[in-house]
């Protein structure tokens, strides 16, 4: 079962030049926020990493993004170098505490929001809560409250066994029951309820040969990728890449690609 957990946490670096930025603190409700800044330009972009992650998830395409813009990127309260607690968060009040960190770091300016799987929920939450500190978004491999409903179209009863199997283990973990969290609410913020901003989504549809669960099987793959097909085209300013290259992380097998599309973005961007 812990192979089949590790395995899902599909929601839950490549460069030769060096940062030498040192990783800072700030406090964010009374508690230390690991974080990184660096880089100038026209765009400020703020990472926000998936699942249980820190901010070293991004170490694949940091250095090369912060040629482009201003890149702000963090670990959440109880991951990474962040203030160690175990507490059943939600995704508002994630993102409300991406704010309040946007705050303390004196970032004014709205935002690009990058974002990586359960972190691309806490990202629409966050885009449709405060759209006015927020210009663009970029959804990579992102979660999604339909994940279930793929499984369960595949074969009801093996499932049900799946994703009670899941929830179980993430209310066992205690830090932040995420997929209670997104699995729970319908319907999540999304379009009208995000602004008119140019919105990128880049998911996954490698097939796997040995899938451990119902959603990495090829009919799995192929319903992932049309969700997030029509979900990103249902955007008058969205845009999605497909990817038959990389797993669930893309940032990790095509840096090349995310930063690419990320640029890309940025010149979509007033």
């Amino acid at each position: 079962m812990k192979l089949i957990i590790k395995t899902i946490l599909f929601w839950v670096l490549i460069t030769s030049t060096a940062v030498f930025a040192e990783l800072a603190k700030v406090k964010v409700n009374g508690f230390d926020i690991e974080y990184e800044m660096v880089g100038s330009g026209k765009h400020t972009i703020l990472l926000e990493a998936g699942g249980s992650a820190g901010l070293s998830d991004w170490d694949p395409i940091y250095n090369s993004l912060i040629k482009h813009a201003k890149v702000i990127r963090y670990s959440r309260i109880g991951n990474g170098g962040s203030a160690q607690i175990k507490k059943n968060y939600s995704s508002e009040e994630y993102a409300a505490e991406a704010l309040l960190l946007l705050k303390a770091l004196k970032i004014e300016e709205p935002v690009i929001y990058v974002a990586h799987s359960y972190g691309a929920y806490i990202a629409r939450v966050f885009a449709a809560s405060y759209p006015d500190n927020i210009k663009a978004l970029m959804l990579i491999e992102p979660a999604s409250e339909h994940d279930v409903d793929i499984m369960r179209k595949i074969d009801l009863p093996r499932a049900e066994k799946e994703i009670a199997a899941i929830k179980r283990d993430d209310m066992k973990n205690g830090m932040s029951n995420q997929y209670l969290d997104f699995w729970s609410k319908r319907p999540l913020p999304d379009y009208p309820q995000i602004a008119d901003i140019p919105v990128t989504v880049i998911a996954s549809v490698k097939k796997y040969e040995n899938p451990s669960v119902l959603f990495f099987t090829d009919k799995g793959r192929e319903m992932w990728g049309e969700l997030h097909l029509n979900w990103a085209n249902a955007f008058p300013q969205g845009e999605i890449v497909l990817t038959s290259k990389s797993y669930h992380y893309p940032q990790n097998d095509e840096p090349e690609m995310v930063i690419t599309q990320l640029v890309r973005l940025l010149n979509r961007t007033d």
